[in-house]
């Protein structure tokens, strides 16, 4: 049990986190568009989060620092310590509250399926997220949650094996890159929700709670590299499954992303889904908005504790506009995605300051990165930006 307790701990938690509703919806819709031809990006995405996590967490072991503190404290000059700070709370900010809309969105999506549209659920959903965070009592209920979106996970990889997938096909999609103009906003969606930016903040202030020594790190980085490549099998899991069920076809609501399940579910595939999906919802509405806290507290050098106005007003704004943005009227499919492409446009942005960080002798003396991992690291930048512009180009035509 002491054994298996290690590949458990702060990295579960991540995992948790981005298998959520943007994770189904953006895995959901890739294969119903385009088969298998974009397992790669699930590919490249899952190993640039097991490299990019490890750093963040590694930067974390060391200093026992956040890496919002991290960042206030390491960067001297005023004028870059300034623009650091604005630039990186902005980012989080605006991708935070893009994510909260999709995660309301998404446990709307569930509750509907069973419940119907007949309630503001939107509102109902973001009041009891609130009630939950400003309690402050939300540890038990987070854990079922995690629990029944684990549940979830692994019906996903029981009915990728009971549809008989094309093994041909998993292998070219998986090795052979496929970038079109039409599939780059998918490809964007699918970095965006593998690689969130928020989970490189709550993973350095978290693994303080379980590792404390130097010695830890080579711990560290196997529950690191499990935990988020059993995600990584997750998401392309569920690729798999829509290739293999729904290919062709639209998805536009509950109803289409839950056939992909009734091969081992039968009829109740829509309710198993509905149920996954408000948890999935429910857990990360959340986690999003306590991270934007956290990264604010820690980039600002606030001392109070989770009850303190300033850290109060970070989250309450994030659930307000995430709540305003899913009662708006647009199809929580396209909140969903919307938010998935936000987080992948600022994705380079927190990268930068992580390198730079795990760059720095004075701060991690031997830890420092290697350069195989800065390259890596630098690797994750070019290819979030050039699918960004490409993508944002196709759509609003800068050239």
């Amino acid at each position: 049990m002491k054994r298996l307790r290690k590949y458990f701990g702060p990295s579960t938690l991540v995992t948790a986190a981005f298998i959520g509703p943007g994770t189904l919806t953006a895995c959901t819709i890739s294969g119903a568009s385009f088969g298998y031809t974009l397992l790669w990006v699930l590919l490249f995405a899952t190993l640039a989060t097991i490299i990019l996590q490890e750093m963040t967490a590694r930067l974390g072991l060391i200093t026992q620092q956040g890496l919002g503190e991290a960042i206030r404290e390491q960067i001297e000059n005023p004028i870059a310590k300034g623009s650091a700070i604005i630039l990186i709370f902005t980012a989080i900010i605006v991708g935070n509250a893009a994510y909260e809309a999709g995660n309301i969105s998404g446990a709307v999506l569930g509750i509907e399926g069973i419940l119907g549209s007949t309630l503001p659920w939107p509102l109902i959903i973001g009041v009891l997220s609130f009630s939950i965070l400003f309690v402050g009592q939300f540890k038990h209920i987070e854990r079922i949650l995690i629990v029944l979106v684990l549940l979830m996970s692994v019906v996903f990889l029981a009915t990728a094996l009971i549809v008989r997938p094309d093994i041909s096909s998993i292998f070219s999609g998986l090795f052979l890159p496929s970038i079109t103009d039409h599939n780059q906003l998918a490809i964007l969606g699918l970095i965006g929700t593998t690689i969130v930016p928020y989970n490189l903040f709550l993973h350095a202030a978290s693994v303080k709670q379980k590792w404390k020594h130097q010695d830890d790190l080579k711990d560290l980085r196997r529950e690191n590299a499990t935990a988020i490549g059993l995600g990584g099998l997750i998401s392309m899991a569920i690729v798999v499954t829509s290739a293999a069920t729904i290919y062709g076809s639209g998805v536009s609501g509950l109803g289409e992303m839950a056939a992909q399940l009734e091969p081992l579910m039968g009829n109740w595939a829509k309710y198993f889904l509905a149920v996954g999906l408000f948890a999935a919802g429910i857990s990360s509405s959340i986690t999003a908005p306590l991270a934007a806290a956290y990264t604010a507290r820690g980039i600002f050098g606030w001392k109070g504790e989770v009850t303190d106005v300033k850290f109060r007003a970070v989250w309450i704004f994030i659930l307000v506009v995430g709540t305003l943005f899913s009662m708006i009227g647009y199809k929580p499919i396209q909140v969903i995605q919307v938010a998935q492409i936000a987080n992948g446009v600022l994705l380079p942005i927190i990268v930068f300051f992580l390198i730079y960080l795990c760059n720095k002798k004075a701060l991690l003396d031997r830890f420092v990165n290697k350069s195989w991992q800065n390259g890596l690291a630098v690797l994750v930048i070019l290819v979030s930006l050039i699918v960004s512009f490409r993508s944002l180009n196709s759509v609003f035509n800068f050239i």
